[in-house]
């Protein structure tokens, strides 16, 4: 997820869409930022950006390169500070591992970024201000963050296939910030910090839910009802396994907006748990220029998924969509909207001002597995999403105190 940035960041970043070539007024290694007096050159932008393309080729590819710079300069500052470092034997374990996850040596990852340009220096600088953060925010948060066995037992409880226990349940009340345009998106981050960073109950979330979610449940202070833990998407799932009542997951980017989640309650059925599902069926009705009542109004002709075809005879093709995916990549928005349905049930949730959109769940596949999950395995998942959240907040109040400026 980008992360928000400062005022002086986003006016620099403005300043990008001359491309690359722009960048290179000055000189390559003339600085293109200042944070907190450390500059940022041209030379490192101009490789940010092309390793990021090379890892994945984002949207607004300028804008992620240049906020991870940022990050960067703002982890290994306070590295400074605190005294922590990395040793070059565990740089190079770190260069190792994340060149085994394109199945090459280090070696040979150097040699293929280097046939797009991307120095080996900047492939270690990014590993070592990674690493470095991750020691501050374990020396830091470690001892707060520590797992106990109730919130394993509960975990497995929850997550197993095979544990046989009671199924689960939460009670959630939701804030969804608009991040569909690059704009919309810097603001909702930095709205989300600092939303997160001042709620401190059930009142102060369900204002801020009334004054600045998007969602339909704002009239209701956020609150949505009673969700099986096992609908929820995986990066929402896992946060709020880590929370107690009254907490809030950190941000969590739903494609084109931004939410922050508040842990109400958490129960067992008393039921033995449905098996989870490993793929979801969904069809999506598009009214472009409609409104909420004309998405209502289909939802008094059809029963089913099935009954959409009717609903779109005679219609561009484009208006009606069916789709089978796995659970894991259905679009966060998508499957945070499905989460809330049983088969044959509708959402308008997705809808905008240009267009209504009819979501209606067709199924769910369950998981049949044999597998077990590892007591020591969970620990580690809770206890990193623990530290993850922990982190952003840590990186979100030091760029909030920096000073970022242009030359």
């Amino acid at each position: 997820m980008i992360r928000r940035m400062g005022l002086a960041a986003i006016a620099a970043v403005a300043m990008l869409a001359a491309g690359i070539a722009t960048a290179q007024q000055g000189g390559p290694f003339a600085p293109r930022l200042f944070v907190n007096d450390k500059a940022i050159t041209n030379y490192e932008f101009e490789q940010r950006v092309r390793f990021v393309r090379l890892l994945g080729n984002p949207p607004d590819i300028e804008t992620v390169a240049l906020q991870g710079l940022v990050d960067d300069r703002l982890r290994m500052a306070e590295a400074e500070r605190l005294g922590v470092s990395a040793s070059p034997e565990e740089i190079e374990a770190g260069m190792e591992e994340f060149a085994a996850r394109a199945n090459l040596g280090v070696e040979q990852f150097i040699a293929a970024i280097g046939q797009a340009g991307v120095a080996a220096e900047t492939f270690r600088d990014f590993v070592e201000a990674g690493l470095t953060w991750r020691q501050v925010v374990r020396a830091r948060f470690g001892p707060r963050a520590q797992v106990t066995e109730a919130e394993i037992d509960r975990a497995l409880a929850i997550t197993s296939p095979q544990s046989g226990a009671a199924g689960a349940q939460v009670l959630l009340a939701e804030i969804i910030l608009r991040a569909d345009t690059p704009r919309f998106r810097a603001e909702a981050e930095e709205l989300a910090a600092e939303l997160r960073s001042s709620i401190r109950s059930e009142a102060d979330f369900a204002a801020a839910a009334r004054r600045y979610s998007v969602s339909r449940s704002r009239d209701q202070g956020g609150r949505m009802g009673w969700l099986p833990l096992a609908n929820l998407p995986r990066q929402v799932a896992g946060q709020v396994l880590t929370l107690g009542p009254g907490e809030v997951t950190a941000p969590v980017d739903l494609d084109n907006a931004i939410a922050l989640f508040q842990l109400r309650a958490i129960r067992e059925t008393g039921a033995a748990r449905s098996p989870e599902a490993v793929a979801v069926e969904y069809a999506r009705f598009l009214i472009p220029g409609g409104s909420l009542a004309e998405a209502m109004r289909v939802r008094g002709r059809v029963d089913t998924c099935d009954d959409l075809y009717g609903v779109a005879k005679g219609l561009p093709a484009e208006r009606l969509s069916r789709e089978t995916r796995p659970v894991a990549e259905v679009p966060d928005s998508v499957a945070m909207e499905l989460a809330k349905l049983d088969e044959g049930e509708i959402s308008y949730g997705l809808s905008t001002p240009q267009t209504a959109v009819v979501l209606m769940l067709c199924g769910r596949t369950p998981e049949l597995g044999e597998g077990t999950l590892d007591r020591e395995t969970v620990r580690r998942q809770l206890l990193n999403q623990r530290l993850g959240g922990y982190a952003e907040s840590y990186l979100a109040e030091l760029e909030a105190d920096a000073i970022i400026r242009e030359p």
